[in-house]
């Protein structure tokens, strides 16, 4: 199993998955044209994309799903209220709507929703699993509940956000509208949360791509420092760009069972 990020940042976002014989594409916000450039560089076409997955309707993540969509047939899975939102303005996002709590197969892969604490309609970031392989994509979320965490246990590869650090939110030039809403429990995790989060998840053969770095509200000067400590608890840990994103990393399943997946009752506590 491997994965890639095409770009990953608040102006487009687009992660890859290459596992059980399917390419599937976490998001797309980027234009059609970006998009398959960004491909291009890993060595893809539209056409060699299994399915695509929308976690929300927020425009850095499925702005360009549409175009790339209609161009090469593919099909888009979303939740109810993330297709229903979407149909709001611009290019309606046409798409089979998943059950948030509930698994569903892409070919060989199982795919597990994980709804997450966000300003959009129903979101979901997503668990992937095939042949004891497991592989987690998590972010817009502003904070983390039990329910998140569990749901991330027992990871071979993870994409997770650590969008800003607090002082650069508060001393920059956003309007203070959006820095709290930045900021707050449906916005996005600070380096401190995703710190922590990584802390409850870690173990020593995940393969960690860190991304969703805001490019106004952090540093990767700031990144290391705050993530150096659970460098020795990880496998590799790396960072995402939002111009580069981050070429193909290949993992391994660890030999383990996976977890039971947690019940949705902890969400509504």
């Amino acid at each position: 199993m491997r994965f890639a990020s095409l770009g990953s940042g608040s102006r487009g976002n687009g992660t890859l998955i290459e596992m059980g014989g399917e390419r599937i594409l976490v998001d797309c916000g980027f234009t059609l044209k970006q998009a398959e450039a960004r491909l291009a560089r890993l060595d893809l076409k539209g056409a060699d994309i299994s399915a695509v997955l929308v976690t929300h309707e927020h425009s850095d993540h499925a702005g360009g799903v549409a175009a790339l969509a209609y161009k090469y047939a593919l099909p888009v899975f979303a939740s109810f209220g993330t297709l229903k939102a979407s149909s709001g303005g611009g290019t309606p996002l046409l798409g089979k709507p998943i059950n948030s709590h509930s698994p569903f197969e892409i070919g060989a892969v199982t795919v597990h929703p994980v709804v997450v604490p966000h300003d959009a309609r129903e979101p979901t970031q997503f668990v992937f699993e095939n042949a004891g392989c497991r592989f987690g994509v998590v972010s817009d979320l502003g904070h983390v509940t039990s329910f998140v965490t569990a749901a991330y246990q027992r990871l071979d590869g993870l994409l997770m956000e650590a969008n800003y650090d607090e002082q650069m939110l508060m001393r920059g030039r956003y309007p203070a509208s959006v820095k709290r809403r930045i900021a707050s429990e449906l916005g996005h995790l600070s380096n401190p949360q995703s710190v922590a989060f990584l802390e409850a998840v870690a173990h020593d053969q995940l393969e960690v791509l860190v991304g969703h770095i805001s490019q106004e509200n952090n540093h990767l000067d700031l990144l290391e420092a705050a993530f150096a400590p659970l460098r020795s608890r990880v496998r590799q840990l790396r960072f995402a760009s939002q111009d580069q994103g981050a070429d193909w990393i290949t993992v391994t399943a660890i030999d383990e069972p996976a977890p039971e997946r947690p019940e949705p009752i902890l969400e509504l506590n």
